[in-house]
């Protein structure tokens, strides 16, 4: 019990993630708030780059709350993710797979120009 204290003091995003408002059909993110609450509460606190995964899966998160286009491409990406079957941590896996769907989409962000048309 006294971990998961320990470990929510790298989550600022915690509360706010879990108690997420989304449509009832929605299992991608009813899926992507479980994920989130197993990989928080099952990782090592003495480790370092752990933790330094925690914090960026935190912040990948609360950006899939608040940034609807990200949450549009997440959900579209995330159903052609893969796990080889010789993979023996899975949860570490997906979490590695959405942050890397997560740089991508910044990447791409970042290098569109939108121009609004003022009247």
């Amino acid at each position: 019990m006294e971990e998961n204290r320990e470990v929510l003091k790298y989550c600022p995003n915690f509360h706010k993630i879990v108690n997420f408002d989304y449509m009832q059909d929605d299992k991608i993110t009813a899926k992507l708030i479980r994920i989130y609450k197993d990989y928080i509460f099952e990782v090592n606190i003495n480790d370092s780059m752990a933790i330094k995964e925690v914090k960026e899966f935190d912040y990948v998160l609360n950006r899939y709350i608040e940034d609807y286009d990200f949450r549009k491409e997440l959900k579209k990406e995330i159903v052609h993710v893969k796990v080889k079957k010789s993979c023996t941590d899975i949860l570490k896996a997906i979490v590695e797979s959405i942050l890397h769907i997560f740089d991508k989409y910044v990447e791409s962000t970042t290098r569109k120009i939108t121009i609004a048309c003022w009247i």
